[in-house]
């Protein structure tokens, strides 16, 4: 592997963005809706294999005392290899004076608590799908 870590939009393929996030059974949208996101963003980490994208995660930030980590996946076949933990180390190294939260997928949450994250008692959220996310695991 030839990885390369970059921080910032340029010559991203948002279309890449979209299918990994629905391959990997994350929320996604059109590509043209991932860009704006990401573009928006306080950090954005992009992991390239060669020229290949493989990894990707991005956070919204105050840049005072809050933040909130989304979109955080890696290609399945680049899992378990570190991708995923670098992703999240360079992304809350950028927002370390902040407070951070994640919503992770459910059975993800070893992966986020081996980081350091923990889990919450008193989350709460309100989905437009809010349907599928109760079917999905994330709400009661």
């Amino acid at each position: 592997m030839n990885l390369r870590v970059s921080f910032d939009c340029t010559g991203v393929d948002w279309n890449v963005v979209s299918g990994t996030l629905k391959q990997v059974g994350m929320a996604y949208y059109e590509p043209e809706v991932h860009r704006i996101a990401f573009e928006n963003s306080h950090t954005v980490v992009f992991v390239y294999d060669g020229d290949r994208l493989v990894g990707f995660g991005r956070a919204i930030s105050d840049d005072a005392y809050q933040a909130a980590v989304y979109d955080m996946a890696v290609v399945p076949e680049y899992q378990r290899q570190g991708i995923g933990t670098r992703i999240m180390e360079e992304t809350l190294n950028r927002v370390r004076h902040c407070n951070v939260i994640l919503y992770a997928g459910v059975g993800k949450e070893p992966f986020y608590e081996k980081i350091g994250l923990r889990r919450m008692k008193t989350g709460m959220a309100l989905f437009k799908e809010s349907v599928e996310m109760k079917k999905k695991g994330f709400t009661d």
